[in-house]
């Protein structure tokens, strides 16, 4: 049985190592970190279809980042998610909306950005696909899916998490579980 002095250490290595294998996965990676678009513009996007909570337009701009990844090989949006405990988080998304708590953000009467045809297409995929579950519901899809899991690794539930959320592993699982054409 392990002490918890052995257990601390374990996730301690398990953190650097999820830390190391993204930083890695940055310098190997043919995906752009910059990011085609503002995370606010996704976000407003989405907003633009309902109110929602914080939580689900969190992992609804994730969902579409990580199908980006494996649909187009790019960055959409200009953000790392990191794999928080509440599932895949964006901290710029979450520090302008983290006072709205587990109420809803208002809908937007029109969303501004402009998308070129290819990643408005993207989105409204995301929104058929998603966009009918509650935020609860996305945290918990996300909970049993790869990319989560593996930035998570060592990590007791609830335990704080920064470590980012690897493109490289995000555009490998969601392109494994794809049934469509494009």
């Amino acid at each position: 049985m392990k002490t918890n002095q052995q257990n601390q250490i374990q996730r301690e290595s398990a953190k650097r190592i999820a830390k190391d294998t993204y930083k890695a996965s940055l310098v190997s990676s043919n995906i752009d970190s910059k990011g085609k678009y503002s995370i606010f513009d996704i976000a407003s996007w989405f907003l633009s279809k309902e109110s929602m909570t914080h939580n689900k337009l969190q992992k609804l701009c994730y969902y579409a980042q990580a199908w980006c990844y494996a649909l187009y090989g790019y960055k959409l949006a200009d953000t790392i998610f990191e794999a928080w405990a509440y599932g895949p988080t964006s901290p710029e998304l979450y520090d302008k909306y983290k006072d709205s708590g587990f109420d809803l953000l208002d809908k937007n009467k029109e969303c501004t950005a402009v998308f070129d045809s290819k990643d408005f297409r993207l989105l409204e995929r995301v929104w058929v696909t998603y966009g009918d579950q509650t935020g609860n519901a996305l945290e918990t899809l996300c909970y049993n899916e790869l990319p989560w899991r593996i930035a998570r690794y060592g990590r007791a539930p609830g335990e704080s998490c920064t470590t980012p959320i690897s493109p490289e592993i995000m555009q490998s699982f969601y392109k494994s579980i794809y049934s469509g054409e494009d």
